[in-house]
Protein backbone atom coordinates (compact mmCIF):
# COMPACT_ATOMS: atom_id res chain seq x y z
CA UNK A 1 0.00 0.00 0.00
CA UNK A 2 3.16 2.25 0.44
CA UNK A 3 2.14 5.33 -2.21
CA UNK A 4 -1.60 4.71 -1.98
CA UNK A 5 -4.47 5.42 1.00
CA UNK A 6 -7.50 3.54 1.26
CA UNK A 7 -9.70 3.52 4.52
CA UNK A 8 -8.86 1.69 7.99
CA UNK A 9 -11.97 -0.35 7.95
CA UNK A 10 -10.72 -2.02 4.46
CA UNK A 11 -7.12 -2.61 5.89
CA UNK A 12 -8.64 -4.49 8.73
CA UNK A 13 -10.94 -6.30 6.63
CA UNK A 14 -7.71 -7.17 4.03
CA UNK A 15 -6.10 -8.82 7.06
CA UNK A 16 -9.29 -10.27 8.51
CA UNK A 17 -9.41 -12.26 4.86
CA UNK A 18 -5.46 -12.64 5.29
CA UNK A 19 -5.02 -10.67 2.08
CA UNK A 20 -2.99 -7.92 1.12
CA UNK A 21 -4.85 -4.73 1.26
CA UNK A 22 -5.09 -2.94 -2.16
CA UNK A 23 -6.62 0.87 -3.53
CA UNK A 24 -9.31 -2.03 -5.61
CA UNK A 25 -11.03 -2.45 -1.83
CA UNK A 26 -11.62 0.87 -1.74
CA UNK A 27 -11.44 2.79 -4.56
CA UNK A 28 -13.18 5.69 -3.38
CA UNK A 29 -12.84 7.49 0.03
CA UNK A 30 -14.33 10.28 1.15
CA UNK A 31 -12.45 12.07 4.61
CA UNK A 32 -14.17 14.69 5.82
CA UNK A 33 -12.66 17.73 6.48
CA UNK A 34 -15.67 20.13 7.55
CA UNK A 35 -19.39 19.58 7.97
CA UNK A 36 -19.77 20.63 4.42
CA UNK A 37 -16.76 19.10 2.60
CA UNK A 38 -14.54 16.51 1.92
CA UNK A 39 -11.53 15.40 0.43
CA UNK A 40 -12.29 12.63 -2.65
CA UNK A 41 -9.13 10.38 -2.54
CA UNK A 42 -9.58 8.12 -6.00
CA UNK A 43 -7.80 5.15 -6.73
CA UNK A 44 -5.68 5.79 -3.53
CA UNK A 45 -4.73 9.29 -4.35
CA UNK A 46 -6.21 12.99 -3.68
CA UNK A 47 -8.60 13.76 -6.34
CA UNK A 48 -9.92 17.16 -4.46
CA UNK A 49 -12.23 18.75 -2.47
CA UNK A 50 -15.57 18.60 -2.72
CA UNK A 51 -18.89 19.56 -0.82
CA UNK A 52 -21.95 17.83 -0.35
CA UNK A 53 -23.70 19.41 -4.03
CA UNK A 54 -19.96 19.13 -5.75
CA UNK A 55 -19.71 15.50 -5.40
CA UNK A 56 -22.79 14.49 -6.36
CA UNK A 57 -21.79 16.00 -9.72
CA UNK A 58 -18.65 13.70 -9.80
CA UNK A 59 -20.36 10.77 -8.90
CA UNK A 60 -20.12 10.03 -13.14
CA UNK A 61 -16.40 9.89 -13.28
CA UNK A 62 -16.10 8.13 -10.15
CA UNK A 63 -18.55 5.27 -10.87
CA UNK A 64 -16.26 3.89 -13.78
CA UNK A 65 -13.44 3.58 -11.24
CA UNK A 66 -16.15 1.92 -9.09
CA UNK A 67 -17.05 -0.44 -11.27
CA UNK A 68 -13.70 -1.26 -12.83
CA UNK A 69 -12.36 -1.93 -9.50
CA UNK A 70 -15.48 -4.47 -8.48
CA UNK A 71 -14.04 -6.16 -11.92
CA UNK A 72 -10.49 -6.31 -11.20
CA UNK A 73 -11.20 -8.23 -7.78
CA UNK A 74 -13.67 -10.38 -8.99
CA UNK A 75 -11.34 -11.75 -11.18
CA UNK A 76 -8.40 -12.42 -9.01
CA UNK A 77 -11.01 -13.78 -5.93
CA UNK A 78 -13.42 -15.88 -5.83
CA UNK A 79 -15.69 -14.38 -3.76
CA UNK A 80 -15.95 -10.25 -3.54
CA UNK A 81 -18.15 -8.86 -0.63
CA UNK A 82 -19.16 -5.11 -0.86
CA UNK A 83 -19.69 -2.99 2.32
CA UNK A 84 -22.71 0.04 1.33
CA UNK A 85 -22.38 3.21 3.53
CA UNK A 86 -24.94 4.60 5.48
CA UNK A 87 -28.52 3.38 4.22
CA UNK A 88 -29.42 1.91 0.76
CA UNK A 89 -32.46 3.95 1.28
CA UNK A 90 -31.45 7.22 0.75
CA UNK A 91 -34.31 7.98 -1.71
CA UNK A 92 -33.02 11.89 -1.62
CA UNK A 93 -29.76 10.73 -3.22
CA UNK A 94 -31.08 7.21 -5.03
CA UNK A 95 -30.09 9.01 -8.77
CA UNK A 96 -26.50 9.50 -8.05
CA UNK A 97 -25.68 6.54 -6.30
CA UNK A 98 -22.72 4.43 -6.75
CA UNK A 99 -22.24 3.09 -2.99
CA UNK A 100 -25.82 0.79 -2.20
CA UNK A 101 -28.38 0.19 -4.62
CA UNK A 102 -26.46 2.03 -7.02
CA UNK A 103 -23.77 -0.64 -7.01
CA UNK A 104 -25.98 -3.60 -6.81
CA UNK A 105 -28.33 -3.23 -9.22
CA UNK A 106 -26.07 -2.85 -12.39
CA UNK A 107 -23.91 -6.28 -10.78
CA UNK A 108 -27.07 -7.82 -9.87
CA UNK A 109 -25.87 -8.72 -6.69
CA UNK A 110 -28.01 -10.32 -3.72
CA UNK A 111 -28.31 -7.74 -1.10
CA UNK A 112 -28.38 -8.52 3.01
CA UNK A 113 -29.39 -5.29 5.12
CA UNK A 114 -27.87 -5.46 8.26
CA UNK A 115 -29.24 -3.13 11.52
CA UNK A 116 -27.89 -2.18 14.35
CA UNK A 117 -30.56 -2.97 16.84
CA UNK A 118 -28.53 -1.10 19.43
CA UNK A 119 -29.63 2.12 18.08
CA UNK A 120 -33.16 1.08 17.91
CA UNK A 121 -36.03 1.08 15.78
CA UNK A 122 -34.78 -2.25 13.66
CA UNK A 123 -37.70 -3.65 12.64
CA UNK A 124 -38.68 -0.52 11.32
CA UNK A 125 -35.99 -0.11 9.60
CA UNK A 126 -35.50 -3.19 7.65
CA UNK A 127 -39.24 -2.90 6.69
CA UNK A 128 -38.80 0.58 5.39
CA UNK A 129 -35.56 0.26 3.90
CA UNK A 130 -37.61 -2.24 1.27
CA UNK A 131 -40.87 -0.60 1.45
CA UNK A 132 -38.99 3.05 -0.03
CA UNK A 133 -37.15 1.42 -3.09
CA UNK A 134 -38.55 0.68 -6.40
CA UNK A 135 -39.34 -2.61 -7.63
CA UNK A 136 -35.94 -3.00 -9.55
CA UNK A 137 -34.07 -2.63 -6.13
CA UNK A 138 -36.50 -4.51 -3.82
CA UNK A 139 -35.65 -7.68 -5.57
CA UNK A 140 -32.48 -7.04 -4.76
CA UNK A 141 -33.13 -7.16 -0.92
CA UNK A 142 -32.29 -11.10 0.28
CA UNK A 143 -32.52 -11.05 3.47
CA UNK A 144 -31.69 -9.29 7.32
CA UNK A 145 -28.78 -9.73 9.72
CA UNK A 146 -29.45 -8.07 13.03
CA UNK A 147 -26.51 -7.16 14.63
CA UNK A 148 -25.03 -5.96 18.61
CA UNK A 149 -28.38 -7.74 20.35
CA UNK A 150 -27.83 -7.15 23.97
CA UNK A 151 -30.69 -9.39 26.10
CA UNK A 152 -32.44 -12.79 25.81
CA UNK A 153 -32.56 -14.01 22.17
CA UNK A 154 -36.20 -15.28 23.04
CA UNK A 155 -37.79 -12.36 23.35
CA UNK A 156 -36.41 -10.82 19.95
CA UNK A 157 -38.11 -14.59 17.94
CA UNK A 158 -41.47 -13.24 17.72
CA UNK A 159 -40.54 -9.68 16.07
CA UNK A 160 -38.28 -11.98 13.66
CA UNK A 161 -41.02 -13.72 12.08
CA UNK A 162 -43.49 -10.74 12.13
CA UNK A 163 -40.83 -8.99 10.04
CA UNK A 164 -40.26 -12.04 7.99
CA UNK A 165 -43.93 -12.19 7.13
CA UNK A 166 -44.43 -8.61 6.71
CA UNK A 167 -41.52 -8.74 4.34
CA UNK A 168 -41.18 -11.72 2.80
CA UNK A 169 -37.52 -11.54 3.77
CA UNK A 170 -35.86 -14.40 6.11
CA UNK A 171 -33.36 -12.94 8.58
CA UNK A 172 -30.62 -14.59 8.29
CA UNK A 173 -29.02 -14.17 12.36
CA UNK A 174 -29.01 -12.29 15.01
CA UNK A 175 -25.60 -11.43 16.15
CA UNK A 176 -24.91 -10.53 19.72
CA UNK A 177 -23.70 -7.80 21.19
CA UNK A 178 -19.51 -8.05 22.36
CA UNK A 179 -18.50 -6.55 25.00
CA UNK A 180 -15.08 -4.98 25.10
CA UNK A 181 -14.47 -6.23 21.23
CA UNK A 182 -11.62 -3.95 19.83
CA UNK A 183 -12.16 -3.17 15.78
CA UNK A 184 -10.62 -0.74 13.50
CA UNK A 185 -13.41 1.92 13.40
CA UNK A 186 -13.18 4.30 10.20
CA UNK A 187 -15.22 7.26 11.79
CA UNK A 188 -16.45 6.53 15.35
CA UNK A 189 -14.30 6.49 19.00
CA UNK A 190 -15.09 3.12 20.41
CA UNK A 191 -14.96 4.41 23.56
CA UNK A 192 -17.20 1.63 25.10
CA UNK A 193 -14.40 -0.89 23.76
CA UNK A 194 -11.44 0.86 25.76
CA UNK A 195 -13.37 1.50 28.58
CA UNK A 196 -14.53 -2.17 28.86
CA UNK A 197 -10.96 -3.71 28.05
CA UNK A 198 -8.97 -0.99 29.33
CA UNK A 199 -5.23 -2.11 30.90
CA UNK A 200 -6.00 -5.93 28.86
CA UNK A 201 -5.79 -7.44 32.42
CA UNK A 202 -6.19 -6.06 35.87
CA UNK A 203 -2.70 -5.63 36.56
CA UNK A 204 1.20 -5.15 35.21
CA UNK A 205 3.65 -7.68 36.44
CA UNK A 206 5.54 -4.20 37.96
CA UNK A 207 2.45 -3.84 39.62
CA UNK A 208 1.83 -0.19 39.16
CA UNK A 209 -0.49 1.06 36.58
CA UNK A 210 0.06 3.32 33.46
CA UNK A 211 -2.68 6.31 32.90
CA UNK A 212 -2.94 7.56 29.16
CA UNK A 213 -4.48 10.88 28.37
CA UNK A 214 -5.30 11.02 24.91
CA UNK A 215 -6.71 14.37 23.85
CA UNK A 216 -9.97 13.79 21.98
CA UNK A 217 -10.05 16.13 19.14
CA UNK A 218 -13.08 17.16 17.66
CA UNK A 219 -11.47 15.70 14.31
CA UNK A 220 -9.57 13.15 15.49
CA UNK A 221 -7.98 11.03 12.97
CA UNK A 222 -6.10 7.23 13.64
CA UNK A 223 -7.28 7.06 17.14
CA UNK A 224 -6.18 3.36 16.37
CA UNK A 225 -2.59 4.60 16.99
CA UNK A 226 -3.28 3.90 21.07
CA UNK A 227 -4.76 0.76 20.41
CA UNK A 228 -1.53 -0.95 21.11
CA UNK A 229 -1.57 0.97 24.14
CA UNK A 230 -4.79 -0.42 25.67
CA UNK A 231 -4.00 -3.98 25.09
CA UNK A 232 -0.91 -3.99 27.23
CA UNK A 233 -1.89 -5.43 30.63
CA UNK A 234 -1.95 -2.27 33.55
CA UNK A 235 -2.27 0.55 30.92
CA UNK A 236 -5.77 2.62 31.42
CA UNK A 237 -6.18 4.46 28.24
CA UNK A 238 -8.99 7.43 28.45
CA UNK A 239 -9.99 9.57 25.43
CA UNK A 240 -10.73 12.59 26.73
CA UNK A 241 -10.76 16.51 26.92
CA UNK A 242 -10.72 17.41 30.23
CA UNK A 243 -8.32 20.05 31.39
CA UNK A 244 -7.84 17.98 34.71
CA UNK A 245 -7.68 14.43 32.78
CA UNK A 246 -4.21 15.77 30.65
CA UNK A 247 -2.73 17.19 33.85
CA UNK A 248 -3.19 13.83 35.95
CA UNK A 249 -2.20 11.52 33.51
CA UNK A 250 1.65 9.62 33.48
CA UNK A 251 1.42 10.16 29.78
CA UNK A 252 -0.78 12.24 27.64
CA UNK A 253 -0.76 11.02 23.72
CA UNK A 254 -2.04 14.10 21.09
CA UNK A 255 -3.18 11.59 18.14
CA UNK A 256 -3.62 12.94 14.51
CA UNK A 257 -6.32 14.76 13.17
CA UNK A 258 -8.21 15.55 10.07
CA UNK A 259 -7.69 19.29 10.72
CA UNK A 260 -4.39 20.30 12.89
CA UNK A 261 -4.97 23.97 13.21
CA UNK A 262 -8.52 24.04 13.70
CA UNK A 263 -8.33 21.22 16.39
CA UNK A 264 -5.27 23.45 17.55
CA UNK A 265 -7.18 26.41 17.96
CA UNK A 266 -9.71 23.89 19.96
CA UNK A 267 -6.95 22.93 22.24
CA UNK A 268 -6.32 26.84 22.88
CA UNK A 269 -10.03 27.52 23.58
CA UNK A 270 -10.29 24.54 26.44
CA UNK A 271 -6.90 25.77 27.68
CA UNK A 272 -5.39 22.30 26.97
CA UNK A 273 -2.19 24.71 25.55
CA UNK A 274 -1.15 25.63 29.36
CA UNK A 275 -1.88 22.42 30.74
CA UNK A 276 0.24 20.82 28.11
CA UNK A 277 3.05 23.41 28.47
CA UNK A 278 2.88 22.89 32.69
CA UNK A 279 3.45 19.29 32.26
CA UNK A 280 6.39 20.17 29.77
CA UNK A 281 7.63 22.40 32.60
CA UNK A 282 7.77 19.85 35.28
CA UNK A 283 9.75 16.82 32.70
CA UNK A 284 6.40 14.59 32.35
CA UNK A 285 5.76 12.62 29.57
CA UNK A 286 3.53 14.16 25.82
CA UNK A 287 3.47 12.25 22.71
CA UNK A 288 2.58 13.48 19.83
CA UNK A 289 1.23 11.42 16.43
CA UNK A 290 1.27 13.50 12.85
CA UNK A 291 -1.07 16.21 13.75
CA UNK A 292 -0.41 16.41 17.44
CA UNK A 293 3.67 16.32 16.61
CA UNK A 294 3.02 19.00 14.58
CA UNK A 295 0.59 21.47 17.06
CA UNK A 296 3.74 21.01 19.77
CA UNK A 297 6.47 22.32 17.44
CA UNK A 298 6.90 26.09 17.04
CA UNK A 299 5.07 26.88 13.93
CA UNK A 300 2.41 25.43 11.47
CA UNK A 301 2.65 27.41 8.04
CA UNK A 302 -0.72 25.98 6.34
CA UNK A 303 -1.94 27.43 2.76
CA UNK A 304 -3.07 24.09 2.16
CA UNK A 305 -5.78 22.24 4.54
CA UNK A 306 -7.06 25.46 6.59
CA UNK A 307 -5.42 28.18 4.30
CA UNK A 308 -5.24 29.93 7.16
CA UNK A 309 -1.09 30.79 6.83
CA UNK A 310 1.45 30.84 9.25
CA UNK A 311 0.50 29.72 13.18
CA UNK A 312 2.02 29.46 16.20
CA UNK A 313 2.29 25.77 17.29
CA UNK A 314 2.58 25.09 21.24
CA UNK A 315 6.51 25.39 21.00
CA UNK A 316 6.85 22.24 23.17
CA UNK A 317 9.15 20.91 20.47
CA UNK A 318 12.10 22.19 18.30
CA UNK A 319 10.17 21.22 15.25
CA UNK A 320 8.57 23.51 12.53
CA UNK A 321 5.61 22.19 9.55
CA UNK A 322 5.13 22.88 6.18
CA UNK A 323 1.80 21.56 4.52
CA UNK A 324 2.60 20.67 0.67
CA UNK A 325 -0.43 19.82 -2.10
CA UNK A 326 0.77 16.96 -2.44
CA UNK A 327 0.79 14.11 0.55
CA UNK A 328 3.09 11.84 1.66
CA UNK A 329 1.88 7.89 1.72
CA UNK A 330 4.78 5.40 2.60
CA UNK A 331 5.52 2.79 5.17
CA UNK A 332 8.65 3.36 6.37
CA UNK A 333 10.97 1.47 8.89
CA UNK A 334 13.69 1.82 11.75
CA UNK A 335 14.58 1.56 15.04
CA UNK A 336 13.55 3.34 18.10
CA UNK A 337 15.03 3.03 21.37
CA UNK A 338 17.13 0.23 20.38
CA UNK A 339 13.65 -2.02 18.62
CA UNK A 340 12.68 -2.31 15.13
CA UNK A 341 10.05 -0.18 14.17
CA UNK A 342 7.32 -0.18 11.41
CA UNK A 343 4.70 2.20 10.64
CA UNK A 344 2.68 4.29 7.64
CA UNK A 345 2.69 8.03 7.00
CA UNK A 346 -0.23 9.43 5.43
CA UNK A 347 -0.11 13.65 5.94
CA UNK A 348 0.31 17.02 4.15
CA UNK A 349 2.16 18.59 6.65
CA UNK A 350 6.39 18.30 6.14
CA UNK A 351 7.98 18.71 9.45
CA UNK A 352 11.78 20.34 9.98
CA UNK A 353 13.19 19.40 13.12
CA UNK A 354 15.66 22.35 14.07
CA UNK A 355 16.81 20.48 17.19
CA UNK A 356 16.36 17.83 20.11
CA UNK A 357 17.27 14.23 19.35
CA UNK A 358 15.52 11.57 16.76
CA UNK A 359 13.00 9.17 17.80
CA UNK A 360 13.69 7.01 14.81
CA UNK A 361 16.95 5.97 13.28
CA UNK A 362 18.32 3.53 10.59
CA UNK A 363 20.20 0.56 11.80
CA UNK A 364 23.58 2.67 11.39
CA UNK A 365 21.47 5.15 13.79
CA UNK A 366 21.54 8.28 11.54
CA UNK A 367 18.06 9.79 11.88
CA UNK A 368 15.16 9.13 9.75
CA UNK A 369 12.10 10.97 11.66
CA UNK A 370 10.64 12.15 14.89
CA UNK A 371 11.85 14.50 17.57
CA UNK A 372 12.60 14.07 21.03
CA UNK A 373 13.28 16.96 23.62
CA UNK A 374 13.33 15.57 27.15
CA UNK A 375 9.63 13.67 27.89
CA UNK A 376 8.18 15.42 24.71
CA UNK A 377 8.33 12.86 22.06
CA UNK A 378 6.65 13.56 18.39
CA UNK A 379 6.54 11.30 15.31
CA UNK A 380 4.56 11.75 11.96
CA UNK A 381 4.70 7.50 11.91
CA UNK A 382 0.96 5.96 12.16
CA UNK A 383 1.13 2.69 13.78
CA UNK A 384 4.41 2.88 15.48
CA UNK A 385 3.14 1.56 19.21
CA UNK A 386 2.49 -1.77 17.21
CA UNK A 387 5.50 -2.61 17.39
CA UNK A 388 6.01 -4.49 20.56
CA UNK A 389 9.70 -3.77 21.58
CA UNK A 390 9.41 -0.25 20.80
CA UNK A 391 6.06 -0.20 22.82
CA UNK A 392 7.59 -1.85 25.41
CA UNK A 393 10.91 -0.17 25.85
CA UNK A 394 8.46 3.07 25.31
CA UNK A 395 6.53 2.30 28.17
CA UNK A 396 9.60 1.69 30.10
CA UNK A 397 10.59 4.65 29.55
CA UNK A 398 7.72 6.81 30.58
CA UNK A 399 7.53 4.71 33.48
CA UNK A 400 11.15 5.70 34.89
CA UNK A 401 10.21 9.33 34.41
CA UNK A 402 7.12 9.09 35.97
CA UNK A 403 8.81 7.11 38.97
CA UNK A 404 6.40 4.27 38.66
CA UNK A 405 7.46 0.13 38.89
CA UNK A 406 6.08 -0.60 35.87
CA UNK A 407 7.20 -3.41 33.70
CA UNK A 408 5.48 -4.07 30.52
CA UNK A 409 4.68 -8.04 29.97
CA UNK A 410 7.24 -9.68 27.75
CA UNK A 411 4.14 -11.94 26.26
CA UNK A 412 2.19 -9.09 24.60
CA UNK A 413 1.65 -9.09 21.05
CA UNK A 414 -0.48 -6.74 18.91
CA UNK A 415 -0.80 -9.05 16.32
CA UNK A 416 -1.56 -11.90 17.89
CA UNK A 417 -4.40 -9.36 19.92
CA UNK A 418 -5.60 -8.35 16.60
CA UNK A 419 -6.26 -12.12 15.38
CA UNK A 420 -7.51 -12.54 18.64
CA UNK A 421 -10.11 -10.16 18.08
CA UNK A 422 -10.83 -10.72 14.26
CA UNK A 423 -11.19 -14.60 15.22
CA UNK A 424 -13.86 -13.79 17.71
CA UNK A 425 -15.57 -11.97 15.65
CA UNK A 426 -15.61 -14.56 13.07
CA UNK A 427 -16.59 -17.28 15.53
CA UNK A 428 -19.63 -15.21 16.13
CA UNK A 429 -20.42 -14.82 12.67
CA UNK A 430 -20.00 -18.48 12.40
CA UNK A 431 -22.47 -19.86 15.29
CA UNK A 432 -24.97 -16.90 14.93
CA UNK A 433 -25.47 -16.87 11.24
CA UNK A 434 -27.43 -18.70 8.61
CA UNK A 435 -23.83 -19.39 6.75
CA UNK A 436 -25.42 -21.80 4.51
CA UNK A 437 -28.07 -19.82 3.09
CA UNK A 438 -25.41 -16.80 2.71
CA UNK A 439 -23.80 -18.96 0.85
CA UNK A 440 -26.29 -20.04 -1.45
CA UNK A 441 -26.67 -16.34 -2.30
CA UNK A 442 -23.21 -15.92 -2.77
CA UNK A 443 -23.42 -18.59 -5.24
CA UNK A 444 -27.05 -18.26 -6.49
CA UNK A 445 -27.33 -14.42 -6.90
CA UNK A 446 -30.74 -12.75 -5.48
CA UNK A 447 -33.73 -14.65 -3.82
CA UNK A 448 -36.14 -15.08 -6.92
CA UNK A 449 -40.21 -14.01 -6.32
CA UNK A 450 -39.51 -11.99 -3.50
CA UNK A 451 -42.59 -9.96 -3.21
CA UNK A 452 -42.96 -6.30 -3.67
CA UNK A 453 -43.75 -4.13 -1.13
CA UNK A 454 -45.71 -0.61 -1.59
CA UNK A 455 -45.36 2.35 -1.80
CA UNK A 456 -41.32 1.68 -3.91
CA UNK A 457 -43.08 -0.82 -5.72
CA UNK A 458 -45.43 0.98 -7.83
CA UNK A 459 -42.90 3.66 -8.38
CA UNK A 460 -41.22 4.33 -11.48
Amino acid sequence: MAGAEIGRAQVMQAQAAGVEPEVAMNPVLLKPGSDRSSQVVLLGKVFGQASATSYQELKPRLREAVLASYQDLKSRFDVVVCEGAGSPTEINLRDGDLVNMGLARPLGMPVVVVGDIDRGGVFAAFHGTVALLDAEDQRLISGFIINKFRGDPSLLTPGLRQIEGFTGRPVLGVVPWLPGIRLDAEDALPIEAYAAGAGGSDGAPGGARLRVAVVRFPRVSNFTDVDALAIEPGVDVEFTASASAVASADLVVLPGTKSTVADLAWLRERGLDAVLAKRVAEGRPVLGICGGYQMLGTEIEDEVESRRGTVAGLGLLPVRTVFDPVKTLTRPTGFGLGEPVAGYEIHNGRVHVTGGDPLFTDAGGAALEGCRDGAVWGTIWHGALESDGFRRAYLTEVARVCGLRFVPDPATSFAAEREKQLDRLGDAVQEHLDTERLWRLIEGGPTAGLPLLPPGAAAR
